[in-house]
């Protein structure tokens, strides 16, 4: 700590937290830099990305092909295009190869699909016996997006776009072409416009988290990788890696594009020059990071006694709120999620796990507890990808410039303090410095 202080030339934080301010002004990450953090979050990370590797083909799938079926039950059914899709950051022919493998789904997704965990039995059994990756978890982040609309605005211009006359053109020439032949909905379509245009906006959403999630993937399979080989050996070492990929790829284009009967119409084309960074990574931390909204089931909300935000900017039901304990309820995101990954565990994971608590009686509480701690490491790459594009070097000799990086930490940090709605108790940041947090 004297190291940082006399480095920084500052005098010492006197906020609450001011041991995560010192750490995030000496490069660390909101969680301590220890061997158990890296290990738990480096392999829930890899966990993440297998079911990921087909969150994304599948959202793209959803947006670009099923579109606006009335009935899409079989949306979740990837066909063999899409399993084949080359990811843009891995394999011999990617744009940027962030990962040294392949560029078509993972091995290990393609066998959990064909065996799930109760056998080789037809895939329309899978899906009715829930065997399969839980694609609802994929579809609550893309809501939670599109109900958090308008986030960071005016840098943020997807939003904004998805309301003006030329997107509404644009989407009115693909609901035309997609119900064509069909008079019962052209009808439908003429007398109520705003409800096609709706359901054309969540299909934006659907490609702009795919592509989205299309860049995470290969970035989390990287890191692991890395890891495995010794190369990566401490929390900063893993954050730095996120952080650098966000600059790499910021410029990422984000569109959307409709294939209707072999032609592609384009939505969001990819001229208008949205970006990974400002149209989707930024809004997705924000929505499913901070915000979502109160998973049903789990709690009793009474609005009336204010214990639900009014201002959707005040909701704090995110990933870095979120209470480990309902995870096991059937149906709410968490516990999608949760079951998601358990079976893409790494072993040295699953060794782990089965030392702690409760062994496997509780695994999905564990590794929620894990993927909370690592998705604080993640928010800290956002916090210094910021602090880099916006205000100055961490080793800047300048005292204004240190204390312009200082107010920004403790800003950012200020979020999981205030007593609103009980923000300051839903936060995790406290329970995340230490290891009895399980």
């Amino acid at each position: 700590m004297t190291t940082t202080l006399q480095k920084t030339k500052l005098p010492p934080s006197q906020h609450e937290f001011s041991e995560v301010i010192h750490r995030l002004e000496a490069g660390g990450a909101m969680i301590p830099d220890t061997p158990e953090n890296l290990m738990q979050i480096i392999g829930i990370w890899k966990a993440y990305a297998v079911p990921m590797d087909f969150y994304w083909r599948d959202l793209l799938y959803i947006g670009e092909r099923v579109f606006l079926e009335p009935f899409p039950f079989f949306k979740y059914f990837l066909p063999q295009e899409y399993l084949d899709l080359h990811n843009h950051y891995a394999g011999d022919d990617a744009d940027l190869r962030v990962w040294r493998g392949e560029a078509t789904a993972h091995p290990e997704l393609l066998e959990f699909m064909e065996k799930g965990e109760t056998g080789k039995i037809p895939k329309l059994l899978h899906h009715l016996w829930h065997d399969r990756v839980n694609m609802e978890f994929a579809e609550a982040c893309m809501r939670a997006m599109l109900w958090h609309r308008n986030m960071y605005a005016p840098v943020n211009q997807f939003d904004p776009y998805l309301d003006s006359d030329e997107y509404k053109a644009n989407a009115d020439k693909a609901i035309k072409a997609y119900f064509k032949g069909n008079p019962l909905m052209l009808g439908i379509h003429k007398l109520f416009p705003e409800m096609f245009l709706e359901q054309c906006r969540q299909a934006s959403y659907y490609s702009n988290l795919g592509l989205f999630w299309e860049v995470m993937a290969p970035v989390f399979f990287e890191v692991s990788d890395l890891y495995d080989e010794g190369k990566i050996t401490t929390v900063p070492e893993a954050m730095n890696f996120l952080v650098n990929g966000i600059f790499a790829i910021a410029g990422r284009p984000i569109y959307h594009h409709a294939y209707i009967r072999g032609e592609c119409y384009e939505i969001i084309p990819k001229s208008k020059g949205f970006t990974w960074l400002y149209e989707a990574a930024l809004p997705y931390v924000e929505a499913v990071f901070y915000r979502t909204a109160p998973f049903r089931g789990t709690k009793s909300y009474n609005a009336q006694a204010n214990e639900v935000p009014s201002e959707q900017k005040d909701f704090h039901y995110g990933v870095l709120y979120a209470d480990k304990f309902p995870v096991g309820t059937a149906g709410i995101p968490p516990t999608l999620l949760m079951q998601d990954m358990l079976h893409f565990l790494p072993p040295y994971l699953k060794e782990f796990y089965a030392q702690r608590c409760r062994g496997e009686d509780d695994v999905l509480n564990q590794i929620a507890v894990t993927f909370q701690r690592s998705m604080y490491c993640v928010t800290s790459a956002v916090f210094q990808a910021l602090r880099t594009a916006l205000l100055y070097p961490l080793d800047d000799t300048n005292p204004k410039h240190l204390k312009a990086n200082r107010a920004f930490f403790e800003a950012q940090i200020d979020r999981f303090c205030r007593p609103e709605y009980g923000m300051r108790d839903a936060a995790r940041l406290r329970n995340i410095q230490t290891a009895d947090y399980r």
